[in-house]
């Protein structure tokens, strides 16, 4: 029988699952996503933007999916000196502002880390793609003595949902059970991650920083989760909500993450921060998404046997049935900080309805067309 720990590892395992797919599977929809991502990314860098008055040597592990164009633009616009590690499938993402070394995360894989060998050196580093403890165990070994500081994005999947509900940064871990196990899978993904948060941490100590998001949200969004229930609701009309109502769901949008986490390298700041935002119920996700719109609105909150039986997907919000939430002061404290949800919403809707009608019409995770009719139908 899957225990509430093991279950929770699979819902939020599926969730990060889903956004590490976006980003490295699915080469058609990748050369659809990549340009609109990053144009949304440059885009939500404005003038406003300072200079640092330091310009650092940044190197990011990954930069082509979901945040990495986001952190990049801002970076640069901050006048840094950028460069790019990843597997050259989006080659030319940012023309000549950005260096690109192709290479694999995977020592095993081609030239594998080759093309980071060497003395050079970097200010900061940046991982956003370090799933497989392998891979960023061979990484640090490689570059921790040719950088001042280390910043793995890990995830609050990492947390073990066996032994608590409220998770500040010091909070339990979940176990890998099982070290050689490599394969990225809704089950395997907070393990996974979890034993890579533990290795930078332990290699690298005070020039380690850790960042644990949340559902990331907002423009550009590879995973399409929240964008369903912000387009859907901005439709009008009889919605169909999630399971469990009042179960708890945070979210960091990304305008919001990616700024920060190149200031906590500009600061030269350590430690271990979740990035969440406070918690809303599920039901008032949507109501809060619902005050955007003047469309009329009439949500339907199915059981979750109802909507298991019609398979009915409920994106971002149609795991767990115990709310569990994760501390946010020490984000606030090392300046991070969570816009209204309501500027997530109209943001995303404005990205959203700029996008090309087969980037919509590919839509990821969303209910096949008819399915909510029939929802709503045995709903009465």
């Amino acid at each position: 029988m899957t225990n509430r720990r093991q279950f929770l590892q699979t819902a939020l395992g599926a969730a990060g699952l889903l956004g590490w797919t976006a980003a490295t599977a699915g080469r058609a929809q990748g050369a659809i996503h990549s340009n609109t991502i990053a144009t949304s990314a440059q885009a939500n860098v404005t003038s406003q933007v300072t200079r640092a008055p330091k310009p650092l040597k940044i190197l990011f592990l990954g930069g082509t999916g979901f945040i990495g164009p986001h952190e990049i633009e801002y970076a640069l616009a901050r006048g840094h000196e950028v460069t790019m590690f990843n597997r050259g499938s989006k080659a030319g993402l940012y023309g000549d502002r950005v260096e690109e070394i192709v290479g694999n995360r995977d020592a095993q894989i081609d030239d594998g880390l080759k093309g980071l060998e060497g003395d050079r050196t970097w200010d900061v580093i940046v991982d956003n793609s370090g799933y497989v403890p392998r891979h960023v165990r061979d990484s640090v070994a490689l570059l921790k003595e040719r950088t001042s500081r280390y910043i793995y994005v890990s995830t609050v999947a990492v947390y073990d949902f066996d032994a608590a509900h409220e998770f500040a940064e010091d909070g339990p871990l979940a176990k890998l059970d099982d070290p050689a196990v490599e394969e990225v899978t809704g089950a395997t993904y907070g393990p996974l991650k979890a034993e890579c948060d533990r290795i930078v941490r332990r290699e690298l100590g005070d020039r380690s920083t850790v960042v644990r998001p949340a559902y990331i949200i907002g423009p550009g969004d590879t995973t399409d989760r929240f964008t369903y229930w912000v387009d859907r609701i901005h439709q009008g009309g009889d919605v169909v909500g999630p399971p469990n109502r009042e179960v708890s769901v945070q979210f960091v949008d990304v305008r919001d993450l990616c700024p920060w986490i190149i200031g906590l390298g500009e600061n030269d700041t350590p430690g271990t921060f979740n990035a969440a935002a406070a918690p809303w119920t599920r039901a008032g996700l949507l109501w809060g998404i619902r005050a955007t719109t003047t469309e009329a609105v009439r949500f339907h909150w199915p059981t979750a046997e109802l909507a298991a039986e019609l398979e009915m997907p409920v994106p971002m919000l149609n795991w767990g049935e115990v709310s569990n939430s994760f501390a946010n002061a020490a984000s606030l404290g090392a300046g991070q900080v969570y816009r209204p949800l309501a500027e997530s919403a109209l943001g995303t809707l404005q990205w959203w309805r700029g996008q090309s009608q087969e980037r919509r019409d590919g839509a990821r995770g969303w209910p096949a067309e008819g399915l909510e009719a029939k929802l709503l139908e045995r709903l009465g």
